[in-house]
């Protein structure tokens, strides 16, 4: 038990001090699970906290490829799909600095675009939260902010799930709207 205490008391010091060093444009790297650490050579950009909702659509199972190639449906399975997030972007301060959306896109205030692509992904430690992520980047509008964002890390999460059970053929094209909190950082090639 103490041994278990001690390792999560550790964790928590060198995820605080990587906290402490990003915000003081130190070494920023947060304390993340090895699939989730950035390549090297990327400069640390800024880190906005999200506030937002998660949003899912009841919809029909997707269709399924057996081992023996052949394509099939369940036509009466239901599952909730996710159809992206929308999220306010905020600084430390609180200040708004953009909104993120379906893509995944992030926007800056600025108007500098992003859209992402999961490259790895890791269960948020509390077991109950959206999966943390990192992604890699297209540039789809220059920008003081985010013009040369080559990857983004999704940390932190809290909430977000979808709901553990299937939907329905009734509730077919229904939408939730889970609410989610999220720190993003955002990486460029040094």
């Amino acid at each position: 038990m103490k041994t278990a205490s001690r390792l999560v008391s550790a964790v928590l010091i060198a995820a605080s001090f990587g906290q402490l060093a990003w915000a003081r444009g130190g070494d920023p790297a947060p304390a993340v699970p090895s699939e989730l650490a950035v390549p090297g050579g990327q400069k640390a950009g800024v880190k906005f906290n999200a506030s937002g909702v998660q949003i899912y659509r009841c919809a029909p199972e997707p269709k399924v490829t057996s081992d023996y190639g052949s394509t099939f449906e369940t036509p009466d399975r239901y599952v909730w799909t996710l159809v992206g997030p929308e999220a306010t972007l905020l600084e430390e301060s609180g200040k708004v600095a953009g909104r993120h959306y379906a893509g995944p896109t992030w926007e800056a205030s600025d108007g500098s675009k992003v859209v992402g692509k999961v490259v790895a992904k890791a269960a948020a430690p509390d077991g109950a939260s959206i999966p943390w992520l990192l992604m890699s980047t297209t540039v789809l509008q220059p920008g003081d902010r985010f013009g040369k964002v080559a990857f983004v890390q999704r940390l932190h999460t809290n909430g977000g799930l979808a709901p553990a059970s299937s939907c329905s053929r009734e509730a077919a094209n229904t939408e939730l709207r889970v609410p989610y909190t999220a720190d993003y950082y955002f990486y460029s090639v040094d």
